[in-house]
C-alpha cells in the first residue's frame, strides 16, 4: 500500500521564500542567496515528507511563482517582448510582474532597459480551478515554438535523488502540469493558430523530458490534468486520447492526476486512457468514487485522494477509511493514498501554532499533519494495528459536531426569520440615479481608488505593536488618524473626486473585519502562497458568525470630518469573506454565507447611520466561487447574489452601494453580476487592455461601470496616453455617463513612489476625456 502526496507548500514554513524573493527583487540579495533558499525549502519539504512516511516523494512542485509560470519557461513558451538570448530566472519575474527598468534593482535586458515606453506587460493573472491561488496565463503568438528552456525541472530531480538515495523504500515522482490542460489555460495573443492544432507539436517536447525522466532512472512521472474536472467539449476530450497515445510510449509510469471535482462525464474516457494509474480527489469528489472504483481497469494503480488538500479540518479517517475498502477488494496493492490535491493550499504546520484554542486546535490538520493523516490510512489498508488511532479520530470528530464553539443558538434564530427580509432596494437603479446624480454632482469620468493604498513599514509596525501591547489604543488610534489624514491630503492634491481612507488599520480584507466577528478564529503562521511573494493568512470559520459592534463605522466617521468630498465606506463582501476563508465543512456553504452577510446588513445600516451614503462592498471572489461543473452553477449564483444583496437591501435610494471584482471573467456571471444591483461596479481589466469588456457589449449592464485603467501588480508607472486609450476603449461598450475610472485593485502592496504618480496620470487622463467627451459627445 503506498503512500505518496502529490506536492507541499513551498513558501517555507517560516515564509523564507516570500522575504529572500523580495529582498532579491529590491537588489538586497544575489540570485545565488535566493536559490539557496529555495535549495533549504526544497531539502526540508523532502525530510518532512520522508519522516511521515511519505513513499513518493513530488518534485517540480516547487517554484518561485508559480507552476504554470515553471511549465512556460521549461517548454520556452515565453512572449516576445520578454525573450532574450539566453534564459535566466529574470525571464520568468519579468514573465510575472512586467518589466519596469531599475524598479526592482535588476537591470534584466540592457537592450529594453533605457525606456518606459518600451517595458513589458506581465502575463495575465488567473485563478487555479476556484482556489484562491493564482497562475499567470501561457501566451501563444504566431511565432510561438516549443522548446525546451529552462532546466529547473532536471537539475531539481537530480537534487531530490541525492537526498533520497539513503532513504528506505522512497522514490522520487516529477510532477508535470499536463500537456491537454496546459494548451486549454493558454491564451492565444495575435495569432491565427487554434490552440489544439498546437498539441502534435507540444508533445514532441513533452515526449523529450519523458525521456530525460527516464534516463535519470525516474519510475514515476505525475501528470496533472486538472481541466478533467470540467464539462469539455468534445474536441478537448479526443486531445486526451491523441495525447495519452503518444506519451504511454515513454520509458516512464504516468499517474494521471484530476482534483478539485468529480470525473463528471470523463470516468470512460480517463478510465480507457493508456497510463499506468489514475489519481481522483475522492473528497471533493466523493459522490462519483464508487462509480470510478468500477470503471478503472485492476491493473491500473488507482490514488485515491481521501484527505483535504483544499481545508484544514481533521479527516473523518474512519470514514475515508470504508471507501477505500471497498476500493482495495478490487485494486489491492494497486490502490495508493494522497491528499485530495496538492497540499500547496493549506498552511505548512499547525504545530507552530500557539493563540488557538486547544478544542479548536484538535479539529485541525494542516499539511505536515496531512501526511500523517494519509500514511495512517495507508497503515490502515495494509493491515496494520493502528485501532487506537482511529479510535481517537472518531471521538474527535463526534466532539466538534456537538461542541458549544461551533454552534450559537442566536445567530440559528436569526437565520431561521431570513424569509422576512426583502432583498430588493426599494427602487430600481434607473429611479435610482435620479437622486443620487444630484446628490454626488460629480463630473463625467468620476475618478476614485478601490480603497487601499500604501501599507507603510511605519502602518505595519504600529498594527504589530498594538497587537502586542507596545502601544495603547489611544495611541493607536492616533497614529492611524494621522495616517488616514495623510491619505485624505494626497488625495485632496491630486483632486480624485470621490475619496477613500486608506484602510491603514486593515491588515487584509478578510482577516479584518473576521478579526471583529464571531465564529471566526486566527492562526499566527497559517499562510498560504497566492502568488509570488504574496501570501495570505486566510480566517478559520470554524462556527455560527455574527457581529457584536460596529467594525468600521468610527474610521469612516473621522475620514469623513476631514474633506467635503464624498467618503466611502469599505466592507468585504459575504462571498468573499467565506471564498478567502477556511470554511466550516459541517454545513452548507449557502447557510454560512446568509449568516456573515447578515452581520455586513447591520454594518452597512451602521455607517448609513453615521453619514457614509457612499458605500462599497468589494465582491473579488464571486466569479472564483463559481463550482467547476457548470451544472452547478445557477444554485451558486442564487444563492450568492442573494447575500450580496441581503447585506445591502437595506440601504436608501440616495445612498450608492460600489462593489469589487477582481480576475473575472464576466461572460460567465454576467447576468448574476446585475442581478446584485449594485449601483457602480468596479472590475480589474487593465491586464486584459479591456477585452474583459466584451461580456458587457450585448447584454447592455444597465448600471455604472469603472473598468481598472492600470496593472497594480506591477511597479510600472503608466502614462496618461496609456490609460486614456484604455477610457476610450471603455467607451466603446459603455455609455460615458456611467463609466468611472479607477485603478484595478487595492494599492496596499504598492509604494507611494509608484501610487502617487499613477494616480496623478490617472487623473489627469480623466480631465483630458472630459474635455474631449464634452466638446464632442460622440467621440
Amino acid at each position: 500500500m503506498t503512500a505518496h502526496n502529490l506536492g507541499y507548500p513551498r513558501i517555507g514554513d517560516k515564509r523564507q521564500l516570500k522575504f529572500t524573493l523580495e529582498s532579491y527583487w529590491k537588489g538586497e540579495k544575489t540570485v545565488e542567496e535566493l536559490e539557496a533558499v529555495a535549495r533549504e525549502i526544497r531539502y526540508h519539504n523532502y525530510q518532512t515528507q520522508m519522516n511521515a512516511g511519505i513513499q513518493l516523494l513530488p518534485v517540480n512542485d516547487f517554484a518561485y511563482y508559480d507552476q504554470v509560470l515553471n511549465m512556460s519557461t521549461l517548454l520556452g513558451v515565453i512572449p516576445s517582448r520578454f525573450r532574450q538570448k539566453s534564459y535566466n530566472i529574470e525571464v520568468a519575474f519579468r514573465m510575472a510582474r512586467g518589466r519596469a527598468p531599475s524598479d526592482d534593482g535588476h537591470v534584466c535586458c540592457a537592450s529594453h532597459a533605457s525606456s518606459k515606453s518600451k517595458a513589458g506587460y506581465a502575463g495575465a493573472m488567473k485563478k487555479w480551478f476556484g482556489t484562491n491561488y493564482h497562475y499567470i496565463v501561457p501566451e501563444f503568438e504566431q511565432d510561438t515554438v516549443f522548446k525546451l528552456t529552462d532546466t529547473r525541472l532536471f537539475d531539481e530531480v537530480d537534487e531530490a535523488l541525492h537526498i533520497v538515495n539513503d532513504g528506505q523504500n522512497v522514490q522520487v515522482k516529477p510532477v508535470l502540469i499536463g500537456p491537454v490542460s496546459y494548451l486549454f489555460l493558454a491564451e492565444n495573443k495575435e495569432t491565427t493558430i487554434s490552440k489544439l492544432s498546437r498539441l502534435p507539436e507540444l508533445l514532441v517536447v513533452y515526449q523529450e523530458i519523458l525521456a530525460r525522466l527516464a534516463e535519470k532512472g525516474i519510475e514515476w512521472v505525475q501528470i496533472d490534468e486538472p481541466i478533467l474536472s470540467l464539462e469539455l467539449e468534445p474536441e478537448w476530450q479526443e486531445a486526451f486520447v491523441q495525447a495519452y497515445g503518444v506519451l504511454a510510449k515513454a520509458e516512464v509510469k504516468l499517474l494521471l492526476a484530476s482534483y478539485f471535482e468529480t470525473l463528471g462525464e470523463h470516468v470512460s474516457l480517463v478510465s480507457c486512457l493508456p497510463v499506468d494509474g489514475i489519481h481522483i480527489d475522492a473528497v471533493w469528489g466523493k459522490t462519483q468514487l464508487a462509480e470510478i472504483v468500477d470503471a478503472i481497469p485492476a491493473d491500473k494503480v488507482l490514488s485515491l485522494g481521501l484527505v483535504d488538500g483544499r481545508n484544514i479540518w481533521k479527516s473523518d479517517l474512519n470514514h475515508a477509511l470504508q471507501s477505500a475498502k471497498t476500493a482495495k477488494q478490487k485494486f489491492q496493492d494497486n490502490l495508493w493514498i494522497a491528499p485530495s490535491c496538492s497540499l500547496l493550499h493549506v498552511p505548512v504546520d499547525l504545530d507552530s501554532e500557539e493563540g488557538l484554542s486547544n478544542e479548536l486546535t484538535g479539529y485541525l490538520a494542516f499539511a505536515k499533519q496531512k501526511l500523517s493523516e494519509v500514511t495512517l490510512l495507508s497503515q490502515a489498508l495494509a493491515g496494520h494495528n493502528v485501532e487506537s488511532q482511529l479510535s481517537e479520530n472518531a471521538k474527535i470528530i463526534e466532539a466538534r459536531a456537538h461542541s458549544s464553539m461551533v454552534n450559537n443558538e442566536a445567530v440559528q434564530e436569526r437565520l431561521a426569520k431570513l424569509d422576512s427580509i426583502a432583498l430588493k432596494r426599494q427602487n430600481p437603479y434607473t429611479q435610482r440615479v435620479k437622486v443620487q446624480k444630484p446628490k454626488y454632482n460629480l463630473p463625467l469620468f468620476p475618478t476614485t481608488t478601490i480603497g487601499s493604498f500604501p501599507q507603510t513599514a511605519e502602518i505595519r509596525q504600529a498594527r504589530r505593536a498594538f497587537k502586542s501591547e507596545q502601544l495603547t489604543e489611544a495611541q493607536y488610534v492616533k497614529q492611524m488618524q494621522a495616517e488616514i489624514k495623510d491619505v485624505v491630503d494626497r488625495q485632496e492634491r491630486m483632486n480624485i473626486d470621490v475619496f477613500v481612507h486608506g484602510e491603514p488599520e486593515r491588515n487584509d480584507m478578510v482577516e479584518y473585519f473576521g478579526e471583529q466577528l464571531s465564529g471566526y478564529a486566527f492562526t499566527q503562521f497559517g499562510w498560504v502562497q497566492s502568488y509570488g511573494s504574496r501570501c495570505v493568512k486566510p480566517p478559520i470559520i470554524y462556527g455560527d458568525v455574527s457581529r457584536e459592534s460596529a467594525m468600521t463605522v468610527a474610521w469612516s466617521r473621522y475620514a469623513q470630518s476631514l474633506t467635503n468630498k464624498v467618503m466611502k465606506g469599505m466592507l468585504t463582501g459575504a462571498v468573499t469573506m467565506l471564498q478567502w476563508s477556511f470554511v466550516r465543512d459541517d454545513q452548507p456553504r449557502e447557510v454560512t454565507c446568509n449568516q456573515i452577510a447578515l452581520a455586513l446588513r447591520d454594518e452597512v445600516l451602521d455607517l448609513e447611520a453615521a453619514g457614509i451614503e457612499m458605500i462599497q462592498i468589494d465582491e473579488a471572489a464571486l466569479r472564483e466561487g463559481l463550482p467547476l461543473k457548470q451544472r452547478d452553477w445557477d444554485d451558486y449564483l442564487r444563492w450568492a447574489v442573494n447575500s450580496f444583496k441581503l447585506t445591502t437591501s437595506g440601504v436608501k435610494n440616495t445612498t450608492q452601494i460600489h462593489t469589487h471584482m477582481c480576475y473575472s471573467e464576466f461572460n460567465d456571471i454576467i447576468q448574476a453580476v446585475a442581478d446584485m444591483d449594485a449601483d457602480v461596479i468596479t472590475i480589474e481589466t487593465s491586464k486584459s487592455q479591456m477585452t474583459l469588456l466584451d461580456a458587457f457589449v450585448n447584454f447592455h449592464y444597465p448600471n455604472e461601470i469603472g473598468p481598472g485603467v492600470y496593472d497594480i501588480h506591477s511597479p510600472n508607472v503608466p502614462t496618461v496616453e496609456e490609460m486614456v486609450v484604455l477610457i476610450e476603449k471603455a467607451a466603446q461598450n459603455i455609455p460615458v455617463e456611467r463609466l468611472w475610472v479607477n485603478p484595478d485593485c487595492g494599492l496596499k502592496t504598492r509604494a507611494w513612489k509608484e501610487t502617487e504618480p499613477a494616480l496623478e496620470n490617472m487623473v489627469t487622463a480623466a480631465k483630458i476625456l472630459r474635455e474631449r467627451f464634452t466638446l464632442n459627445p460622440s467621440a
